[in-house]
């Protein structure tokens, strides 16, 4: 990978780990770090021995404020990739699953990066919030519509309305913290997640991933009809992970996966 400047990338395994790192200005991002993260993405999806990613921020201040305001309204370029705010939030065919490991505070696009990621460890410490109306804007990336599929409209729109900030252990009543951990133990918390979708096939949890991801586009019977022609369900099926599993299983053993 070419040389980062603020973005750090780390691999365990088939595990691979970004940390947003700009705590100077507590992790926020402006487009040469939004365009890094596009890279960086891009060749997670595109490598085949990483098979899930961590994201996290730098320090123990912030995941993320979001987006860089003074760098904007200094005249920065505010251009953003095709995949969106940090290269996730409008990527949506990547299938490898992706776990925030939220740090400190996730403030509006930085809560937006979490919401893009498929599961959200957060530490005691973390916080919450969409706060573009305060500053005259509006949380474009992605959180005015993750946030009311993952909690449900009403509840969605007290948070966007009235810019609150949530806790990690009220993100996880109201459903889209999984796991609150203590601040020293977050990163352990997130990889043992990692490490437990890393026992199973990728193929099948790249599989199962787009088979949720497009079936919420349906209704359930469409969903059900059409899930045998998803792109990754089709791999699956064509994969030797599938003839591995059940011969693993025959022999007792443990299966060796190859991920195609």
């Amino acid at each position: 990978m070419a040389e980062l400047e603020f973005v750090t990338v780390e691999r365990d395994g088939p595990i691979t780990i970004v940390t947003l790192n700009r705590p100077e200005v507590m992790n926020s991002l402006h487009s040469p770090a939004n365009m890094e993260l596009d890279r960086v993405f891009s060749e997670f999806a595109s490598d085949p021995d990483q098979w899930v990613a961590i994201v996290t921020g730098a320090g123990d201040r912030a995941f993320s404020a979001g987006n860089d305001l003074k760098y904007q309204a200094a005249g920065g370029d505010m251009t953003l990739p095709d995949s969106g705010f940090a290269g996730l939030t409008s990527r949506f065919d990547l299938t490898k699953p992706i776990i925030a490991a939220v740090n400190g505070l996730a403030m509006g696009g930085g809560f937006e990066i979490a919401l893009a990621c498929d599961i959200i460890v957060a530490s005691d410490a973390a916080t919450f919030s969409l706060p573009e109306p305060t500053v005259g804007l509006a949380a474009l990336g992605g959180g005015l519509h993750r946030l009311p599929r993952a909690i449900g409209t009403k509840r969605a729109m007290e948070l966007i309305l009235t810019s609150r900030r949530v806790s990690a252990e009220e993100g996880k009543a109201l459903g889209f913290v999984n796991y609150v951990a203590p601040a020293d133990a977050l990163m352990e918390t997130a990889l043992e997640v990692a490490k437990t979708i890393t026992r199973a096939s990728p193929m099948s949890i790249r599989a199962s991933k787009e088979a949720v991801s497009l079936g919420l586009e349906d209704t359930l019977d469409g969903a059900i009809t059409k899930q045998w022609d998803y792109p990754a369900m089709v791999a699956l099926f064509a994969s030797e992970d599938l003839v591995e599993g059940p011969k693993a299983f025959a022999e007792k053993r443990a299966p060796q996966w190859k991920g195609r």
